[in-house]
Formats: structure tokens, C-alpha cells, sequence
């Protein structure tokens, strides 16, 4: 297998953490996007959506999302299991990484590539541009508020976001809020719950991946 990766973006960081978690040894090719190398005529020919992670399984597949990559990493490598032991916590693994995804790392994603220079015509990953709209950073700051709100809430009467066991939610969720400090966001200081959760999370060897 190779590892398609980027030290310095949160998606790949979330493949790192899982890749880690598992205790698996995965050769790793690092592509910088500061330098527009997912950009180039051989990465899109790996992975023509020129985005990162990418993951070559061992037949030559190309799995480019995230929950494709764990999904084919759990089935290989079962132990410590990260989707969920059972049909319900499958299930609140499934929900809280989609919404940990859509609520809180796109609004992230709102923010910064709707008002950062170097984003300019850059508003959406992949080969193609697409112009700023400042509209939409006001929405994504708004909207992180909100899931904050939801996530000290929930994180109320639970250790980790699916229930007793930490898992790929828990990585989702946690590399976005972590990647939040560029746009000088953080979880509020009275959010006691989900900063115990949070600082959890941190302790782990993984996140230092």
C-alpha cells in the first residue's frame, strides 16, 4: 500500500491518526499543497480530483475519501476497531463523523477559503478555481458557533462522541476543532465538557501524527 499525504492539512492528518491507531506501517509520499503538487500532471493521475488523502490499496485501487480509507483499513486490519462494535454505535460512529465533517470542517473550510489571499480563485479543493464569497465565511463562522454549542452539549453524559469507545468520529472531530486555530477559533473556555474531551484526544501518541 502508499500513503498519499500532506503534514500540513487536516484531511490527511485524519488517515495519519486512523493509519496510527491501527498500529499499521504504510509507506507515506508526502505532496505539499503549498507547493500545488496535488496539482501536478502525476498526482491527478493518481488521484484526478487533486485532493488529499489518497490511499493505493494493495490490488491498485484508489481510495481518495477519508471514510473510504478507514472503511478498507478496518476490514484489513480489524483490531482496535474504530467504526463501532455494534449496529448502534456503527450507526453514531456513521453520524457524528458526517456531522463533525459538515458542520464543523466545512464551516472551517467556509472561513478560510472564502477570506485568505493566498485562496483567491482557490474557494473549493481540486483542479478547478472558484471566486471568494465573502457571504459564505460569515455563514461557516456562525455555523462553527452552533456545532460547538451541539458538541458540549452531547459530550455532556458521553466519554467520546459514539459512546464508550473512541473511534473515527472522535479523529474527525478533533483534527477539525484542532485545525480551527486558522481561523483563530477555538472551543469556548465554558465548554467544559468538550474541552475534557478534547484534551483527551490530545494525549494520545496518534495526534501527534
Amino acid at each position: 500500500m502508499k500513503f498519499y499525504d500532506c503534514a500540513t492539512a487536516p484531511s490527511p492528518r485524519r488517515a495519519r491518526m486512523f493509519i496510527a491507531e491501527k498500529g499499521l506501517n504504510i509507506e507515506r509520499i508526502d505532496i505539499s499543497i503549498a507547493r500545488g503538487e496535488q496539482l501536478t500532471p502525476e498526482f491527478l493521475a493518481i488521484n484526478p480530483a487533486g485532493t488529499l488523502p489518497a490511499l493505493i490499496t494493495e490490488t491498485g485501487a484508489v481510495l481518495s475519501e477519508n471514510i473510504a480509507i478507514a472503511t478498507y483499513l478496518e476490514a484489513i486490519a480489524p483490531n482496535p476497531p474504530l467504526l463501532g462494535t455494534n449496529p448502534e454505535e456503527k450507526a453514531l460512529v456513521a453520524q457524528w463523523n458526517a456531522m463533525s465533517e459538515q458542520q464543523c470542517g466545512m464551516a472551517i473550510a467556509e472561513v478560510l477559503r472564502n477570506t485568505h489571499p493566498k485562496m483567491n480563485n482557490r474557494a473549493l479543493p481540486g483542479p478547478h478555481n472558484f471566486t471568494q464569497i465573502p457571504a459564505l465565511a460569515e455563514r461557516g463562522s456562525a455555523r462553527l458557533t452552533t456545532f460547538f454549542e451541539t458538541l458540549n452539549d452531547h459530550l455532556q453524559n458521553t466519554a467520546y462522541l459514539a459512546g464508550a469507545h473512541f473511534s473515527l468520529a472522535d479523529i474527525t472531530c478533533f483534527v477539525m476543532i484542532d485545525f480551527a486555530r486558522v481561523i483563530r477559533r477555538e472551543i469556548p473556555h465554558s465548554h467544559v465538557h468538550s474541552l475534557r474531551w478534547f484534551n483527551a484526544i490530545k494525549k494520545r501518541p496518534s495526534a501527534d501524527m
